[in-house]
């Protein structure tokens, strides 16, 4: 049985670009980490920082990776998930050479140039991430609608979510749309937590 890490709270013990060690209760958990996350916490040590984290599994090595928002990890899971020849690395490259929000947008707007000016990327590495999130995901739609302010940022984040977990996007929007009806001003975490109530229900 593998334990899943899902975030981890403690003081800092070493503190690298890329690469942090955690002390929690007296177990000291090594975590790659974005340059954007990396930034973001701005890691002293002794310091006490609180992190998402993915535990990413291979025969070879179990990593931790960690990062400083929900969207970050969302985003993430997205590409190593849902975009063919995607892995780890190159998530942390996307991470590391472009903010979340102007990802998004270069998706939406098909901006494979921009994309292609990330470290490790490349031209048609851009085009496939721009191809398959907007084919196969189906996320640009709900990035697009939340750039324009078509409809709460709680439930697009929400509904992106529930896309990285697997969901189809119009099963996902049902459940989200649903939930934000009954209570219009839940977080999204907890308008996805109340979706996938109802979509395992």
């Amino acid at each position: 049985m593998v334990l899943m890490i899902a975030r981890l709270r403690g003081n800092v013990l070493e503190a690298l670009p890329g690469r942090l060690v955690i002390d929690v209760n007296g177990v000291g958990y090594l975590l790659t980490v974005s340059l954007s996350t990396y930034d973001a916490i701005n890691p002293v040590v002794g310091k006490e920082v609180d992190l998402r984290t993915h535990l990413h599994i291979r025969e070879t090595a179990h990593t931790l990776y960690g990062f400083a928002t929900d969207a970050e990890r969302d985003l993430f899971l997205l590409l190593i998930e849902r975009v063919s020849g995607i892995g780890p690395a190159i998530g942390m490259s996307v991470l590391s050479g472009m903010p979340v929000d102007h990802f998004k947008s270069c998706v939406v707007n098909g901006d494979a140039a921009a994309l292609a000016q990330i470290k490790g990327l490349g031209k048609k590495t851009a085009e496939r991430i721009i191809l398959e999130l907007k084919d196969k995901v189906g996320v640009a739609e709900a990035w697009q609608a939340a750039a324009g302010d078509a409809v709460p940022s709680a439930a697009v984040d929400a509904e992106s979510a529930l896309i990285g977990l697997g969901y189809k996007q119009a099963e996902a929007r049902k459940a989200v749309n649903a939930v934000t009806k009954l209570k219009p001003d839940s977080s999204a975490e907890d308008v996805l937590r109340a979706a996938l109530r109802m979509l395992s229900a």
